[in-house]
C-alpha cells in the first residue's frame, strides 16, 4: 500500500511562511479535492445504487470511523433528519471511543478490531443494513475490524478512504478511494482527506434522500421546522407552488408541519 497521506507535504518550512503565504498554499492544495471526488463518482454511485436496493425494505445505512473520519460521520448523520424529515435511524453515525470522542480523544480506541461491531449490536442491526467505514489512511483497526465482521455477517459494505489499496478498501464491497494527495501539514488528515470525506457523504446521503422521495424539484419539503428561517423557508416554498398570501401559506405550513403535507392536501 501507498501510504499517501502520511507522505511529506509539498511545502517546506511552513512556521516561516507569512499569513498570505499560508493561506494561498492551503486554498491551491484545497482547489484539488474535487477533481479527486469526481474521478470516483462511479465507485460512490455502485455504492449508492446497491444501498437503494435495501433502503425501502427498511435497510438503514451506518458509518463507523475514528477521530475526524468518525466525526464527519457523526456530523451527516446528524443532519440527516432535521433537513429531510426522517427518523434519527435511518442513518446512523458511530464513533471510536463513543460520543465523548467527538470533542475529546479517546486514547487507543481506535485500535480495537472487534469494539466496532459490539457498538453496533445496540441498534440490532441485520442483513438490509449497509457499513460504512471512512479512514482517510484506510488502515484504522476499528473501522476494518467493524467491516470484516459485517460483511461475515451478509451486510453490504463500502468504505471511504483517501490511499489507494488499503486494508479497508480490500476489506468492503464497495471501496471509494478517493486520492487527494499529501495534506498541506504533513499527516493532517483533517486537510484534504476530511474535506474530501465530507463531500461523499454528502454526495451520498443527499443521493439516497432525493431517492426515496424526501425531495420534491429542487426543495427540501419534507425538512423540520424547527427556527423561524426554516417556518419562512417553508412558507415561501408554498407561495410559489400554490400561488397563495404567504399568511395563507405559513398558517397552512403550521396546521400540517410540512411543506410536503400542505402540498398533498391543497393539491388534491
Amino acid at each position: 500500500m501507498v501510504n499517501i497521506t502520511e507522505s511529506p507535504s509539498e511545502f517546506l518550512h511552513l512556521d516561516e511562511m507569512s499569513v498570505n503565504e499560508l493561506l494561498t498554499g492551503i486554498n491551491q492544495q484545497d482547489a484539488k479535492i474535487a477533481s479527486a471526488v469526481h474521478a470516483v463518482i462511479p465507485k460512490i454511485g455502485a455504492l449508492v445504487d446497491k444501498i437503494l436496493e435495501r433502503m425501502p425494505s427498511g435497510g438503514r445505512v451506518f458509518y463507523i470511523g475514528a477521530g475526524t473520519s468518525g466525526r464527519l460521520g457523526v456530523l451527516d448523520a446528524s443532519e440527516i433528519p432535521p433537513t429531510f424529515g426522517v427518523s434519527s435511524g435511518i442513518i446512523i453515525g458511530l464513533i471510536a471511543g463513543g460520543d465523548t470522542a467527538l470533542r475529546s480523544a479517546v486514547e487507543a480506541a481506535e485500535d480495537n478490531t472487534t469494539q466496532a461491531w459490539v457498538d453496533l449490536q445496540a441498534f440490532n442491526i441485520n442483513k438490509l443494513d449497509t457499513l460504512i467505514g471512512i479512514a482517510a489512511s484506510g488502515t484504522t483497526p476499528y473501522v476494518i475490524g467493524g467491516i470484516n465482521k459485517a460483511r461475515e455477517e451478509g451486510l453490504l459494505t463500502g468504505c471511504i478512504t483517501c490511499n489507494p489499496g488499503s486494508p479497508l478498501a480490500q476489506a468492503a464491497e464497495y471501496p471509494v478511494e478517493a486520492v487527494v494527495g499529501p495534506e498541506f501539514v504533513t499527516g493532517s488528515t483533517r486537510m484534504k482527506a476530511g474535506t474530501a470525506q465530507k463531500l461523499i457523504l454528502n454526495m451520498i446521503s443527499t443521493t439516497l434522500m432525493i431517492k426515496m422521495g424526501r425531495v420534491k424539484g429542487n426543495k427540501m419539503v419534507n425538512m423540520q421546522l424547527t427556527n423561524k428561517k426554516l417556518v419562512e423557508r417553508g412558507t415561501r416554498m408554498i407561495v410559489e407552488e400554490l400561488n397563495i398570501p404567504a399568511d395563507e401559506a405559513k398558517a397552512l405550513l403550521l396546521k400540517h408541519g410540512s411543506v410536503k403535507k400542505v402540498l398533498d392536501i391543497e393539491k388534491k
